[in-house]
């Protein structure tokens, strides 16, 4: 064998001991496809946990492609979301930035996207074959800032919405681009001599149940996230693929807590989480260590109210010391779900289950004898004090819609608050009186079910009626926001989403 010149030796043990490029964030690589003329990059701020991508292209269209892209190599199903905009006016107005699918870094590979264009225009386009033209469906919406792409098999659903408003969504049937594939954020500036810039927020991979999922079986895992209002900015700040729900904030702003779930060994038991340190410790609870996620801290802060079983009966109310102590059974009858304190902590609201329908009571916080507070068809459920005493807001099914409600305390004066399409749950009051919280399913839920891992909105509502705004766009359901999860100075709200973990 003839040796090989020193110079192309060299060459040779530089490529393989050159490193690949460092990950991107959530990113295993970036690169660009399809060699544009000038070159695109991607970064990662872990402050902000938003993503700047840079790039040129001539164009993702006809039998070939250019454009920088992040990708993430992911097989089976998958949900990706994000909230995305251009930076700078820009040159052409075709420019594009979205989510890419396809099987391989080759510019002529097939492929499907989901793209907002500098025009406005939104639409999911896709190459079937290898070189073949690309096709495209358009939504009728424009102007979208959120933009989420969705495989399930062979089929790919492409739901976008201008960030306040729900999805309108796009499906694409029978698109075979193999199981393992590679997903992520791209740019195309559709110009070979120019630069096009963007950001990415909210920036979210979730791989959702197997098809052959069984609800309170099989579970998830979870993560916690925290949503500034004022500042409009979502993060994430903890992961599990131990599940865990619904998180309450301390009156001191300094912890949350919340109960762990799925099929632990530690199922049931209470969790405070310092924000600070982002460590984890188990809450002094006694012998309450089996709770669901109905738990309620006074508006004092001093007491902690909690539902969950003792032995194999159904759920009960209990209250107990937050400090920690003995809990105190309130509510003899079963099934009992408690959702809510009085503010002058004497009474406590709860959702009963009695002769097989599910009404809202309320009951001294002392113990004592309950009150029915609602005899309407349907589920009646998620009753919670207003700030100052005045209501108890509630979600009921029984205009055949969830939709949320308010009464006062004694029961009377029953009006609905949200007249809409959608089933509305768990309506929770800022601290400061002004606005409401509540969870909200579409109508691929039954009115009267709250089930864990579907697609799900936060809604944000003044708190005598109003137009309903979307705040956060979210996959989880059952435990994500089923308790008071505002923080004290009414800034920040606390909630749970689901994925499957690694």
């Amino acid at each position: 064998m003839k040796p090989l010149p020193l110079l192309a030796l060299v060459m040779s043990t530089l490529l393989l001991v050159q490193p690949s490029p460092a990950a991107v964030g959530e990113f295993d690589d970036h690169a660009d496809i399809g060699a544009p003329t000038l070159a695109g990059s991607a970064s990662y701020d872990p402050a902000s946990q938003e993503y700047t991508l840079s790039g040129a292209g001539t164009n993702m269209w006809l039998g070939a492609d250019q454009c920088q892209f992040a990708w993430k190599k992911l097989s089976g199903d998958f949900i990706l979301r994000a909230r995305v905009n251009f930076i700078g006016q820009g040159v052409v107005e075709h420019r594009k930035i979205g989510w890419l699918v396809r099987p391989g870094l080759d510019p002529d590979a097939p492929y499907a996207d989901c793209a907002e264009h500098g025009s406005g225009l939104t639409s999911l386009q896709f190459r079937r074959t290898k070189g073949a033209n690309t096709e495209e469906r358009v939504l009728s919406l424009t102007n979208a800032d959120v933009l989420q792409f969705e495989r399930r098999g062979n089929t790919f659903i492409f739901s976008a919405a201008r960030f306040g408003e729900t999805f309108a969504s796009v499906q694409l049937d029978n698109l075979d681009l193999g199981g393992d594939v590679l997903a992520g954020l791209f740019i195309c500036s559709h110009s070979a001599e120019t630069i096009e810039r963007a950001k990415f927020r909210d920036v979210r991979i979730v791989i959702p149940p197997a098809p052959n999922f069984t609800p309170y079986r099989d579970y998830l895992g979870s993560v916690l996230e925290i949503l500034d209002l004022p500042a409009g900015q979502l993060k994430k700040i903890h992961a599990s693929a131990q599940p865990f729900e619904a998180p309450n904030w301390t009156r001191d702003g300094k912890y949350l807590i919340y109960n762990l779930s799925g099929r632990s060994p530690n199922h049931g038991r209470l969790v405070r989480f310092d924000l600070a340190t982002e460590e984890t410790s188990f809450l002094a609870a006694g012998s309450a260590t089996n709770n669901n996620n109905d738990h309620v801290l006074s508006f004092d802060g001093t007491m902690l109210g909690v539902s969950g079983t003792a032995g194999s009966g159904p759920s009960q109310v209990f209250t107990l010391p937050l400090a920690g102590g003995d809990p105190k059974l309130i509510t003899p009858q079963g099934p009992s779900y408690l959702h809510g304190w009085s503010p002058d902590g004497q009474w406590l609201v709860f959702t009963g289950g009695r002769s097989s329908k599910f009404d809202i009571y309320k009951i001294p916080s002392a113990g004592g004898d309950e009150i029915r507070l609602t005899d309407a068809p349907g589920l009646n459920d998620g009753p919670e004090y207003s700030p100052d005493g005045q209501f108890i807001y509630f979600n009921s099914s029984r205009t055949g819609k969830m939709q949320i409600w308010r009464m006062k305390p004694d029961g009377t004066g029953q009006e609905r608050v949200t007249n809409d399409e959608l089933n509305d749950w768990f309506p929770h009051v800022s601290p400061d009186g002004k606005w409401i919280v509540f969870l909200s399913f579409g109508n691929d839920v039954k009115p009267d079910d709250h089930p864990y891992y579907k697609h799900v909105y936060l809604r944000l509502m003044p708190v005598d009626g109003g137009e309903a705004k979307v705040i956060a766009y979210v996959f989880g359901g059952q435990g994500t926001m089923n308790v008071p999860s505002w923080s004290p100075d009414s800034r920040r709200i606390a909630f749970v989403s689901n994925t499957q973990m690694p």
